[in-house]
C-alpha cells in the first residue's frame, strides 16, 4: 500500500529518455518528493512502439519500472509509438495530474536536452506556466561525478545599466532581451544561467549576483545600448 502523501498541492514529474542517467533523475525526483511529502510521477516518451525497442532500451525500461516500484512512485508513464511533439505529451501529463514541478536531464546523449534548446522551452512554459522546471545537468559519469541543478525556470529580462547587463524579473520599460532564467539551487543570490532565443538559435549567458559575466556571448545584433 502506498504512503498517503501529506501535500497534494505539490506534485513532481520526472522525464527520462534513455541511458543510465534515468535512474539518477528518478532518485533525484524521489528525494525532492520525500522532502515535500508529495506525489512523484515518471514519464518516458518514444516514437517507436514498445515491442520495437532494442534490447538496451528495453533493459532501461525494466530497470526504471523496478525502481519506480521500489520507490513507490505514483505512476510510471510509458508513452510509446508517440507521434506528437514531446512538449504536447508533457503538457498533457502535467495538466491531467496537476504537476507543479518537472525534472528533466540535460546531457549530450539525451533527447530531453531539447527541453533547454531553441523555442521548445518557451513553448512549454507558455503551455504549462504553473510549473517550475528543474534542469539537471549530468556530467559524464566518473568516480567524482557532479550533478548541477538549476531550478525554477522563470521568465526574465536582460537590461543594460552603466555598461553592464543585469537580470530583471519584471518587464522593463526600457529595451530588454527576454528569456528564461535558471537559478542555481542552494544560493540566496541570483546566480545561474539565462537562456534566450535569437535568430532561431538558443543563446546562453552566465549570471552571477544578477550580472552577466560573459556579455561577449550575446550576439552583436542583439546587444542593447547603454541606459
Amino acid at each position: 500500500m502506498k504512503h498517503v502523501k501529506g501535500r497534494l498541492d505539490e506534485s513532481i514529474l520526472v522525464c527520462v529518455y534513455y541511458g543510465q542517467n534515468g535512474e539518477r533523475l528518478i532518485r533525484r525526483g524521489h528525494k525532492l518528493a520525500t522532502l515535500l511529502d508529495c506525489p512523484l510521477y515518471v514519464l518516458t516518451v518514444d516514437s517507436k512502439p514498445l515491442d520495437a525497442f532494442d534490447a538496451e532500451k528495453s533493459g532501461y525500461i525494466e530497470q526504471w519500472k523496478e525502481l519506480t516500484e521500489e520507490l513507490d512512485v505514483e505512476e510510471f508513464f510509458i508513452k510509446d509509438n508517440e507521434k506528437r511533439p514531446i512538449h504536447k505529451v508533457i503538457t498533457e501529463v502535467a495538466t491531467n495530474y496537476n504537476i507543479t514541478q518537472i525534472i528533466v536531464g540535460q546531457s549530450a546523449q539525451s533527447r530531453w536536452e531539447e527541453i533547454t534548446k531553441g523555442s521548445f522551452l518557451n513553448v512549454l512554459l507558455k503551455e504549462v506556466p504553473f510549473v517550475d522546471f528543474h534542469i539537471v545537468s549530468v556530467k559524464h559519469p566518473s568516480d567524482d561525478e557532479l550533478i548541477d541543478i538549476f531550478e525554477k525556470g522563470v521568465r526574465a529580462y536582460l537590461i543594460k545599466e552603466n555598461g553592464h547587463y543585469k537580470i530583471a524579473f519584471t518587464c522593463p520599460k526600457t529595451a530588454f532581451i527576454e528569456g528564461i532564467f535558471f537559478k542555481e539551487i542552494g544560493t540566496d543570490f541570483d546566480n545561474g544561467i539565462f537562456k534566450f532565443n535569437f535568430d532561431n538559435k538558443m543563446q546562453e549567458v552566465n549570471i552571477t549576483e544578477a550580472l552577466v559575466t560573459d556579455p561577449d556571448r550575446i550576439p552583436p545584433a542583439c546587444r542593447l545600448e547603454n541606459e
